[in-house]
């Protein structure tokens, strides 16, 4: 299938899960949006068809967190539309899409990027803008057919409203497009027809679940041959591969080998991973420590600090007094995402079109190609911020003057995947009256993983300070008079990247196992201890007592299989009770999971289910799966069979509460990884006194 224009989704009704292509672009539109035959485009996010049709351009990448449900939700929502009308499509390239949060989150300034929960928070105000101006267009094209005032006007369900009079959408789409938009958008204040909040069908679901939603790897073009790639380690060069095995190879059309690659392209990926493979590709590369931990001990005692927040006077509190302290570790993760990274490259005269998953279109490396059409990710962790096999399919294809599909087998893709930079932090703590924590300090070796994707994504060095993003989540949520944050840049042998719900995850790992550590030496009911210091938050105080209530908590003290954990993350709040235990094979067991997020105004309850309960079970498979060998700067690639992810029947049940809220709304992507590990260890330490303080968790190493 030629697949080489965009696609657009169509949701609802009878065209549920239909691929369809773009229109050319048009001239002199005052819309960067691509219209059809009775199409109209009221601004960059909307256009509306004579039949009644709605398209949504979603400028952020789907994978899988529901966003280009969320924000069509919010469109429609604010527009008056029928969501059996709503279709979406991918925002065009072009500058008119950047997420706004880009200064907040310390990126390069007008990125394009689906990254750290930031989609709704990002879009909601301009989308909800969009929809704003639109509906009055709308209204303002029937009240001149009715010759009444706007005021008396008013959508919903895709109509717009006079009494017992009535205009749809697509009656007036033309006319209305034509008007002057208001220069200050009155948004809908009536309470007819509202979707927003509401647990409405995913448009991307029928399509994935009948398979015409099209990824990466199922991109077909006329004369595309396909290659199997191996890449050199981190600082290493190909320095050998045996040519003779891949001659007389059967469908093998050509082989590339440079300083870092070298790649066999055939007619099928199956025969050209069988080449290369025969070739036995030899690179040389620095050796690594098979433990990683000792490198972050060994920053955190010798390398100098860099203090990144302070409050009160801490050592001026601690002075004379011995502060409990405890260590804590999160090793290094891999992604371990089912979807291989994929690119395909074609050569049209002197354009070069790319078809990838990539969380950043059209930044850095990412934008080497002339056309770049995103395509939709599988994989949610974040391995998709970096398009890999990119440069690599643009080579090929600009040498063989053909189309070339790039895949990166399961064990290329676990060598080179860009893994989460892992931290090490030395807590010290300071009990006050009442057992009250009077001071708190962390002392914290870790890198940037986020920092360092963005650098190799511009083609630049990743960098050797810490930056905002790398410490994000560090400080705790509670009111504790003296605080003080250090932070060690440690020296990482291996490339880190991005991942979905950290450094939060690791940070609220080591406070709130600490804070739990805390509670237990001053006599207190952990909830209770908690609750003590949240006057400044009362959201995560709501979500504690909203988890607490539908856990049945039980105070987690001795012999309890009970542990709690709260966290404020991504401009959200999210309490978990986990019940848990370690089994006869000395496994962490988890049999329960209540949590309550208060994620402001909700877009799609559904949707806030659904990624609380799927960063829970990421994240479980992250505390459980043991770290990976190191070899040459990379993990040593596992079949997926023998990494024990969790499997369905190692299901907890999951239990969440979603608080309403007024507050504008916050993340959710990532907020559920970010409380499970501290949760579970809490219980195991209730359960059995054993105080798990790494992660992965080891419960044969605890004491």
């Amino acid at each position: 299938m030629n697949i080489d224009r965009r696609t657009l989704l169509i949701g609802g009704g009878v065209g549920v899960g239909l691929i369809v292509g773009y229109a050319l672009w048009p001239k002199g539109a005052h819309s960067d949006l691509a219209t059809g035959r009775g199409e109209q485009a009221f601004n960059d996010y909307i256009k509306i068809s004579r039949e009644g049709r709605i398209t949504i351009a979603v400028p952020q990448v789907e994978t899988g967190q529901g966003i280009w449900t969320a924000l069509p939700q919010i469109v429609a929502d604010e527009l008056g539309a029928a969501w059996e009308t709503v279709g979406v499509e991918p925002a065009p390239m072009t500058s008119a899409y950047v997420n706004g949060l880009d200064q907040e989150q310390d990126w390069p300034k007008d990125i394009r990027i689906t990254a750290a929960s930031t989609s709704v928070r990002a879009f909601e105000q301009p989308m909800r803008e969009a929809a704003a101006i639109a509906r009055a267009m709308l209204i303002g094209a029937a009240a001149d057919r009715w010759s009444v005032s706007p005021s008396e006007c008013d959508t919903a369900d895709g109509f717009v409203m006079n009494g017992n009079r009535t205009f749809s959408f697509g009656e007036l789409a033309e006319e209305a497009a034509d008007r002057t938009p208001p220069s200050r958008p009155v948004f809908k204040t009536s309470t007819k027809g509202r979707l927003i909040g509401q647990p409405l069908q995913r448009l991307d679901g029928p399509g994935k679940a009948e398979g015409s939603v099209r990824f990466a790897g199922d991109v077909r073009l006329p004369g595309m041959l396909f290659a199997a790639v191996r890449i050199a380690p981190p600082g290493g060069k190909l320095t050998d591969f045996s040519r003779e095995a891949i001659k007389g190879a059967p469908g093998v059309r050509h082989v590339a080998a440079h300083d870092d690659w070298v790649a066999v392209v055939a007619d099928t990926w199956w025969w050209a991973e069988r080449a290369i493979k025969a070739a036995d590709p030899v690179f040389s590369g620095a050796r690594t420590a098979p433990e990683m931990r000792p490198l972050f001990e060994n920053a955190l005692a010798n390398d100098p600090a860099k203090e990144w927040f302070s409050r009160g006077d801490y050592d001026g509190a601690v002075r004379g007094s011995r502060p409990l302290a405890a260590t804590y570790y999160v090793a290094p993760s891999q992604h371990l995402g089912l979807e291989p990274v994929t690119a395909t490259a074609r050569l049209s005269g002197d354009a070069l079109e790319v078809w990838a998953g990539t969380q950043a279109p059209g930044f850095g490396k990412g934008a080497e190609s002339d056309l770049l059409y995103p395509m939709s990710i599988g994989e949610p962790a974040g391995r998709a911020m970096e398009p890999d096999a990119v440069p690599i399919a643009a080579a090929l294809a600009r040498e063989l003057k053909r189309p070339v599909q790039v895949i990166l087998s399961q064990s290329v893709s676990h060598n080179h995947d860009r893994v989460s930079p892992g931290a090490l932090a030395r807590m010290t703590a300071l009990p006050g009256a009442g057992g009250i924590t009077a001071a708190w300090a962390m002392r914290v070796a870790t890198g940037d993983g986020m920092g360092a994707a963005l650098a190799r994504l511009a083609g630049e060095k990743a960098p050797s300070k810490l930056g905002k993003q790398a410490l994000d989540g560090s400080v705790p949520p509670y009111g504790i008079p003296n605080v003080r944050i250090e932070s060690v840049a440690a020296p990482l042998p291996f490339t880190a990247g991005y991942m979905r719900g950290s450094p939060q995850r690791e940070f609220t790992f080591f406070t709130e196992s600490f804070i739990d550590e805390l509670a237990r030496a001053a006599g207190m009911e952990p909830l209770i201890f908690r609750m003590s210091m949240l006057g400044s938050d009362p959201r995560l105080a709501r979500c504690l007592q909203g988890a607490a209530r539908l856990a049945g908590w039980d105070g987690g003290g001795a012999g309890s299989t009970m542990g709690m954990a709260g966290c404020t993350a991504f401009g959200s709040h999210i309490a978990l009770v986990a019940n848990a235990t370690i089994g006869g094979d000395q496994r962490v067991q988890v049999h329960r999971l209540a949590a309550a997020v208060d994620c402001g105004r909700v877009m799609n309850t559904g949707l806030v289910v659904q990624q609380i309960e799927a960063g829970l079970m990421w994240a479980l498979a992250q505390a459980t799966v043991a770290s990976p060998e190191w070899v040459a700067g990379m993990p040593r690639a596992r079949p997926i069979g023998g990494i024990a992810l969790p499997r369905l029947g190692d299901t907890p049940q999951i239990m969440v509460e979603v608080i309403p809220s007024s507050e504008a709304p916050g993340g959710i992507s990532g907020l559920g990884t970010t409380v499970l590990a501290p949760a579970v260890a809490n219980a195991i330490f209730a359960g059995s006194g054993k105080r798990m303080r790494s992660l992965p968790f080891d419960p044969m190493a605890t004491a």
